[in-house]
């Protein structure tokens, strides 16, 4: 970083920091996003002259020979990346077992690494970084609507007694795809029933949210008295 800057290099700067930031912040905003383009714009703009405002103060780094004070102007951007901190602390939202704003709250401190980047003068460093997270934003996000996400439930049958196993209820889950991690077994002695909790998951793709189609299998077992499904509204990692 060189001590002494020119406006011409400022001027680009800022110009590939306006760039950088609008490709993510257009992204943003295509998908619905609070910070959107603005917010990723001003993020990425407080970042870059941040660092530009601590190249012009290079020159006076280190302790004056007439002051006991110590200027250290590397906790300009320090303090900048902090601060984000909160912005996007405030970006991140949960209800009851869903969370949302995570990959917004990653943009912004994306963003402002990225302008602190152009800021600093690392103009290559930060173009690879812009073009390698409107990547991450587009590209990947194709890729994840593609794929199928873990979903969890929990599944309660009540049954006549001995009208089936464990191990057929199991067998009957597994093959339909349904993984079951555990199984509870209650035995209702007076009423002649037995009680099946099912910790389950199963694989389902992004935009469908359908249940398994073994539940209707289930609904017509022999000695049926009561089913309960209840699923989680948070997908699995």
């Amino acid at each position: 970083m060189p001590v002494e800057i020119t406006w011409q290099t400022i001027a680009l700067r800022i110009v590939l920091t306006i760039v950088a930031g609008g490709l993510l912040g257009v992204n943003r905003s295509r998908h619905g996003n609070p910070a959107g383009l603005r917010t990723t714009l001003l993020v990425t703009l407080a970042a870059s002259v941040a660092m530009i405002q601590m190249n012009l103060l290079l020159s006076t780094n280190g302790k004056p020979h007439d002051s006991y004070a110590v200027m250290d102007v590397m906790r300009l951007p320090l303090g900048i990346l902090t601060g984000v901190g909160f912005i996007g602390g405030g970006a991140i939202l949960r209800k009851d077992n869903m969370v949302i704003g995570v990959t917004t709250a990653a943009t912004m401190w994306f963003a402002t690494v990225m302008g602190l980047c152009f800021g600093g003068g690392q103009l290559i460093l930060g173009s690879v970084a812009a073009v390698l997270g409107f990547l991450v934003l587009s590209a990947m996000h194709w890729m994840e609507e593609k794929l199928n996400e873990q979903q969890q439930a929990i599944l309660s049958v009540t049954l006549a007694e001995n009208s089936i196993s464990e191990h057929e209820l199991r067998a009957m889950l597994e093959a339909a795809r349904v993984r079951v991690r555990s199984v509870a077994v209650i035995r209702k002695a007076q009423e002649h029933q037995d009680k099946f909790e099912c910790d389950v998951r199963w694989p389902v793709h992004k935009d469908s949210k359908q249940n398994p189609a073994v539940l209707h299998d289930i609904v017509r077992l022999s000695g049926l008295i009561e089913m309960c499904w209840i699923p989680s509204s948070t997908p699995l990692a």
